[in-house]
């Protein structure tokens, strides 16, 4: 029999869950102060709001006033459900009138249970967020008080029929498991600040009694209306069939050089120095799909969105008219802000719901710095071609390579990714720099093995004869033996 779930809110969290939680269950929420314990914990409460069910929030360490500034941040109406905060819970216990304030310590922790009790029974809500087990941890002052305090909650929320989250904070490996063996899920939540950018927050579940679910870390962020979670890329739970053909340049001579075209749902990585004309190269793929009227993505991670329309445009390709018809979305990137899972999640999206059949990454030096880490760079990006690949979605990464003439290095070795690498290199011919390109891998079929002269002008680009008569042309440095005719 399968249990009934309870969205969270959260679309991305519901993903990774299979569904949402499963209902009249208690889970744990945990992490440091600061990671959006409480705003995913509104975001669950607002979601049964929404359905027409009656939800409380249970809060010993934040005031009711304090909860609503939080709300108010982002659009929510917390007079929607019912809230009963530490100083409510005070009157009740019929204290002295003088003392109205009270650290949570001096609370007898038997009378606090009893009159959350007697709370719930009024409300009798189907979801609950209990915030924080903190507070009752200080309250026992003794691990047997707490987890017999413990198991006497659990016992009363599963018999309310109640869906419950407990939000409490980590407290390092030497910390005893009162909780985590009590409750039928664990949900962890993490943050973290690189050397530069913004904070970095990802969230990962611990446990989930008897059920699947998206395992790893799920890059999130917090925005205005709530959490956003980015579910973690899984190559192996997308794969599709597709029609299997090529992708034209739209230049004779180009599709000639790769054996005709790039194959659909391959990755293709072009490489080269800086200004050798790869962006280039991957604009003339994407301006001759949008004319086929097939839709592509563009991730531009240095370049503005300003300076590559000018230049598109500077050599005959009107991308305007086409971002316009919904044909091309181009998208600036800021790598200190982007993490690599809202990357990814962008890349999904545009798979299922805008039909992408042309991604465009320029460049993977960008991607890089959107890191955290980069020795899982390779791990992930593959996740993600393998992913479009299955989807029949052709990708074209953009990398720049350091040094002059020869002495060309890479940031990251990532040739063994890509299905196809097309290499433009720079080379010296009487006093003036010239470009040529070849393509030194295809996985899929035949291409040419030889370099030809590569050409940018007003007209667009252009593609010479294969010079033969050179010599040594990816050292930078060739030797002539033929005659200046063959030459454009």
């Amino acid at each position: 029999m399968t249990e009934s779930r309870v969205k969270t809110g959260i679309e991305g969290l519901d993903y990774v869950l299979r569904g949402g939680l499963p209902e009249n269950h208690i889970y744990l929420l945990q992490g440091e102060p600061g990671v959006g314990k409480t705003t995913l914990a509104i975001n669950f409460l607002m979601e049964g709001v929404r359905n027409g069910e009656s939800v409380y929030y249970i809060t010993l360490s934040e005031t009711k006033k304090e909860l609503e500034i939080i709300g108010k941040t982002h659009g929510w109406d917390l007079n929607s459900f019912s809230i009963l905060e530490l100083s409510v819970i005070e009157e009740q216990l019929k204290l002295e009138a003088q003392n109205t304030v009270f650290h949570p310590a001096e609370i007898e922790l038997n009378q606090l249970s009893q009159i959350l009790m007697a709370e719930i029974g009024k409300v009798r809500p189907t979801r609950i967020v209990f915030d924080s087990l903190s507070e009752v941890r200080h309250l026992a002052q003794s691990p047997l008080r707490y987890r017999r305090q413990m198991l006497a909650l659990k016992h009363y929320f599963l018999q309310s029929n109640a869906t419950v989250l407990m939000l409490d904070e980590p407290h390092g490996p030497s910390s005893d498991l009162q909780v985590d063996t009590l409750v039928h899920g664990i949900i962890n939540l993490e943050m973290w600040a690189p050397a530069y950018g913004a904070v970095r927050r990802r969230l990962r579940i611990n446990k989930l009694r008897g059920l699947r679910y998206s395992e790893g870390y799920h890059d999130y962020v917090i925005k205005t209306g709530g959490i956003q979670l980015y579910p973690r890329l899984v190559a192996v739970d997308s794969e599709k069939t597709y029609e299997h053909g090529q992708v034209e340049s739209g230049i004779k001579a180009m599709d000639t050089l790769v054996g005709g075209g790039l194959d659909r749902g391959t990755s293709n990585l072009f490489m080269g120095p800086a200004g050798s004309g790869k962006s280039t190269l991957a604009s003339q793929y994407v301006y001759e799909a949008a004319r086929r009227g097939e839709k592509s993505l563009v991730y531009l991670f240095e370049e503005t969105l300003q300076n590559f329309l000018a230049r598109t445009s500077s050599i005959g390709m009107d991308f305007r008219k086409y971002i316009d018809k919904g044909i091309i979305n181009l998208t600036h990137v800021d790598p200190a802000e982007l993490t690599p899972g809202e990357l990814s999640s962008q890349i999904w999206q545009a798979s299922e719901k805008e039909g992408i059949r042309l991604l465009v990454v320029d460049s993977v030096n960008g991607y890089l710095n959107a890191m955290p880490d980069e020795k899982y760079l390779a791990v992930q990006l593959h996740e993600s071609l393998t992913f479009l690949s299955q989807r029949g979605i052709t990708s074209i990464l953009v990398m720049a390579q350091h040094g002059v003439m020869e002495s060309m290095s890479s940031p990251a070795d990532i040739t063994y990714l890509a299905d196809a690498v097309i290499m433009l290199r720079y080379f010296e011919f009487q006093g003036q720099i010239k470009k040529a390109i070849s393509v030194i891998k295809k996985r899929t079929g035949a291409h040419e093995n030889t370099i030809r002269e590569y050409l940018i002008g007003a007209e667009g680009l252009r593609l010479g004869e294969p010079l033969n008569e050179f010599q040594g042309v990816l050292t930078g440095c060739p030797t002539f033996v033929g005659s200046q005719k063959s030459m454009m």
